[in-house]
């Protein structure tokens, strides 16, 4: 069977590149032209209800899932908030959507971003931006083709140099 006409089923390496949207007004939260890649029934990345819709697609198709936060970016953890006093706070940061870098406490990074400011205080917020959100996740299928048997052992996507894709 020709490169271009095989279908997503298991072992499959599918490619697609992707956007998000808002499910509730369909807002352009997220677009990647980038093309992402992963092994169908195997490596676990994929959302579950997404990597359902793709069996038996093939290049470009598009597929459309609606992901509730269960299955998508799961609810806000409040113990990821923290609220800061303005004076307490760089001016660099003092403004909705700027993104500061911390590290946790078991040295790891972690992206914080200001969602609110109110009554002197800055509220900032270590949570996926989607998170309790219902997004839909649109998929376009850019390549499809058989996982090598390392790929398949290893869970991993190999591009055609031999490195990891981006996952």
């Amino acid at each position: 069977m020709p490169h271009n006409e095989q279908s997503v089923t298991i072992h499959k390496v599918v490619t697609f590149t992707y956007l998000i949207q808002d499910g509730q007004d369909e807002q352009v939260l997220e677009q990647s032209d980038l093309p992402m890649s992963y092994i169908h029934g195997v490596d676990g990345k994929m959302y579950p209800s997404a990597e359902r819709a793709m069996e038996g697609k093939k290049v470009g198709d598009v597929v459309a899932v609606s992901l509730s936060p269960e299955e998508g970016f799961g609810y806000p953890d409040p113990e990821l908030m923290h609220t800061e006093k303005v004076e307490n706070v760089p001016d660099e940061y003092c403004r909705i959507g700027a993104e500061a870098m911390f590290e946790n406490e078991e040295g790891e990074s972690i992206t914080m971003q200001v969602t609110k400011i109110e009554n002197g205080e800055v509220t900032l917020d270590a949570n996926h931006p989607f998170a309790g959100k219902t997004v839909v996740f649109r998929m376009t299928v850019v390549g499809v083709r058989d996982a090598t048997a390392e790929e398949v052992g290893s869970g991993e996507v190999i591009d055609a140099q031999g490195t990891m894709t981006m996952q």
